[in-house]
């Protein structure tokens, strides 16, 4: 496997704009995102800026960025979109998406997902955490994640994702982290396929991968990495990172 990791990024975000080239401790947080990225070590990292002000920002660190269209749908069209330009010639066959809020992401989380793909034989795969406190299982920020889980449950096959608690019972919920590693032919034929039904009653971008019979393997980590959706949350980067 060959991966490359796409960052997408964007000033227009709706509770925080600004957000990508937000400071903490004198860092621009897509630059921090970036420099975990290349931590990884799994292959070359590339910036999706939908503004030319994250792109200037990302190559004064050092880094490669390209630039995209504002006005694309998803992050996964930007993703793709980037793709294009970053590597014409197909090199790369396993693509990596992490988001650009995940300032304080811990490398080894990347390496986990892009292991799960390989021994799973999925389409495409992602993480998820158990949840360990009551305000979560009930928050529809936080994603759940149901999975059919290996016998060591480590390993599983996502079966859906919801804003609500679930499932039903007793026993742990697990929280999805939003990192996917997709097979570059899984990533072009996910792209090309409509908004489904799921999707736009849940506002969850891979249920369409699961509507359309794509696989999704998940991997089982500790805890989700801190992403920056707020001020507040901002604030909590800083004082973790500066």
């Amino acid at each position: 496997m060959n991966p490359i990791l796409l960052i997408p990024a964007r000033m227009a975000s709706t509770r925080l704009p600004g957000k990508p080239l937000a400071d903490i401790g004198g860092v621009p947080m897509i630059v921090r995102v970036w420099a975990r990225a290349v931590a990884a070590g799994l292959g070359p990292v590339v910036v999706a800026a939908a503004e030319p002000s994250i792109v200037a920002a990302v190559e004064k660190a050092g880094g490669r960025a390209v630039l995209t269209d504002p006005e694309v749908a998803s992050g996964s069209d930007r993703i793709w979109e980037a793709l294009k330009l970053a590597d014409p010639a197909g090199a790369h066959d396993v693509v990596v998406n992490l988001q650009g809020d995940l300032p304080a992401l811990d490398p080894d989380q990347l390496k986990i997902v892009v292991a799960c793909l390989a021994q799973s034989g999925a389409d495409i795969a992602t993480l998820a955490a158990p949840i360990d406190n009551q305000a979560d299982e009930h928050n529809p920020a936080v994603v759940k994640a149901v999975v059919a889980w290996d016998a060591d449950e480590r390993q599983g096959r996502a079966l859906y994702f919801t804003r609500t608690r679930a499932p039903a019972g007793d026993g742990v919920l697990y929280h999805h982290v939003g990192l996917y590693a997709y097979r570059r032919e899984a990533l072009e034929s996910f792209v090309a396929l409509p908004p489904s039904a799921l999707e736009q009653r849940e506002k969850l971008e891979q249920l369409r991968a699961l509507e359309a019979g794509m696989s999704i393997a998940v991997a089982r980590v500790d805890a989700p990495p801190l992403s920056v959706d707020t001020q507040a949350d901002l604030e909590k980067a800083r004082m973790l990172l500066s």
